[in-house]
């Protein structure tokens, strides 16, 4: 089925475009989505293959994409890839924050740079790109963010990975704020919170708290009460709608996309 073209005119800049593996993660399903709804995507990522794949996957549908390079740990890459976004489009409608890294292991394992490497790009990466981008929201009188967070913000399970409870837990917390400081501005901020995901992320990330593959998939099917985990284009499909006027008045929502994990903890 052809998705409504509901961002049609819209320019959407995605952090975190590119997959971690072969496949589709969450970041390069939610550029192509955002395409094949009518936007114009600057695909963003620290790998410029990874970039320009999901680009060229856009273009080779015949929607409008171009590629760039950024580290998002830096305030001035992100400031390149927003100012090449505005030589390119003239507008940023859409800010997609989708780079998301885990660190798994005993709390006492932890060094303070493993804790703040995580805090830096789960967290601090978004700050970034919202202070770069927001002014230019605020220009145009719109915009719509869309933060990736994850339900282990609000549900523990069981994977020992401490810094990324506690930087999701405030990536919700922060996409709030600014939902309430900028709503008069005509900016929306939500965020969404996949669960149990099949993501090239899931398959390199996680695989290693379980026996093999195989069982990791067995497992984590298991856990939900669907029966099957998600895949990348559950949230691609939740991130255009939150992006699109048919959420105009939806601001400051942590949105669990998780089937029905979440009711779990009651």
């Amino acid at each position: 089925m052809v998705p409504a073209r509901r961002l049609q005119g819209r320019v959407a800049l995605v952090f975190g475009a590119g997959s971690s593996g072969p496949g589709w993660g969450n970041g390069k399903a939610a550029a192509v989505q955002y395409a094949r709804e009518g936007a114009a995507v600057v695909a963003v990522d620290q790998f410029t293959a990874a970039a320009q794949e999901t680009a060229d996957i856009i273009r080779l549908e015949g929607n409008a994409a171009i590629a760039q390079q950024a580290d998002v740990t830096s305030a001035e890459s992100i400031g390149r890839a927003v100012e090449a976004t505005l030589a390119q489009y003239g507008r940023i409608d859409i800010l997609h924050n989708n780079v998301g890294i885990t660190d798994m292991g005993a709390l006492e394992d932890i060094t303070e740079a493993r804790w703040k490497k995580v805090m830096d790009v789960n967290l601090s990466s978004v700050y970034r790109s919202c202070r770069r981008v927001i002014p230019v929201m605020r220009r145009q009188g719109r915009g719509a963010i869309v933060n990736i967070s994850s339900i282990a913000a609000v549900l523990i399970n069981p994977y020992p990975y401490y810094s990324y409870y506690a930087s999701k837990a405030a990536l919700n917390q922060f996409t709030k704020a600014l939902a309430v400081q900028y709503a008069r501005h005509g900016i929306r901020a939500n965020t969404i919170m996949p669960g149990l995901m099949k993501t090239p992320m899931v398959e390199k990330q996680i695989v290693g708290q379980h026996g093999d593959a195989a069982e990791m998939q067995r497992a984590r099917d298991a856990m939900s009460p669907m029966g099957r985990q998600g895949d990348a284009w559950d949230v691609a499909r939740a991130a255009a709608f939150l992006a699109s006027d048919d959420a105009a008045y939806i601001t400051g929502v942590c949105l669990p996309v998780d089937g029905g994990l979440s009711c779990l903890a009651g």
